[in-house]
């Protein structure tokens, strides 16, 4: 589908799932409102550029001001801290919690306000993980904000429903980027894990971009507070 003449705000754009998504909307036609907290990984972006720290609640606020009112919401912006339960510290659970949930939640009110004024309509895509249904080694923080964010997703979608604004989560599995090369590195985690993938791959950004995209359409126009697992089947063995 293309998005000529529709606008877009992607949090967490400036690298690997909100970047690609990022790339592909822009190359559709929409008109993207990119926000990172790093100027330099905006800058060779075709689209609007607003640098923010979302972990700061107020700093949140302000960038979806300026932002102004969009058809769209990706919420991609994310982060981890590997801590396991015995291990988890209060900074590693804040750092996950602040930007994982309460960041997107913080834009998805902030949207649906904006849209609302306007008469409403458009949609929000949360990004989740896999990791808010299977239990992963040393991501007990972020499992519990991915997890948390589907349950708002839910939560937006029956009352923005009625505004006709609707609200969706997409779970990838392993996706290759920076964060996900952190974790899934080491041989010894990461072949259990592929093998348990009946694909046999692990998910690239661009494939959760298309998915993203193929979300926000009118192609979607009933779909709302559901989960898309994007896990080349691992939650189906």
């Amino acid at each position: 589908m293309p998005f000529t003449d529709r606008s877009v705000i992607i949090t967490g754009a400036g690298k690997g799932i909100g970047r690609a998504t990022a790339i592909l909307l822009a190359q559709r036609g929409a008109r993207v409102t990119a926000i990172s907290r790093t100027q330099s990984d905006l800058d060779s972006l075709d689209a609007r550029a607003i640098v923010a720290d979302l972990a700061d609640p107020a700093a949140a606020r302000d960038a979806m001001a300026r932002a102004g009112t969009c058809d769209f919401l990706v919420n991609c912006a994310g982060t981890n801290v590997l801590e396991g339960l015995l291990d988890l510290t209060d900074a590693g659970y804040d750092a996950v919690m602040n930007i994982n949930l309460r960041s997107a939640l913080i834009c998805a009110q902030e949207f649906a306000r904006a849209r609302i004024a306007r008469g409403g309509g458009g949609a929000i895509v949360n990004v989740t993980s896999i990791a808010g249904h299977r239990g992963f080694t040393d991501h007990v923080a972020y499992a519990a904000s991915k997890a948390g964010l589907e349950g708002a997703t839910r939560v937006m979608a029956r009352e923005l429903g009625p505004h006709g604004i609707r609200a969706v989560a997409i779970a990838p599995t392993v996706t290759l980027t920076e964060l996900a090369a952190a974790a899934w590195s080491a041989p010894a985690k990461r072949d259990p894990m592929m093998a348990r993938h009946p694909m046999g791959r692990f998910a690239e950004a661009e494939d959760v971009a298309r998915a993203i995209a193929l979300l926000l359409s009118d192609d979607a126009g009933l779909i709302t507070g559901a989960v898309l697992p994007l896990d080349g089947g691992f939650l189906a063995v």
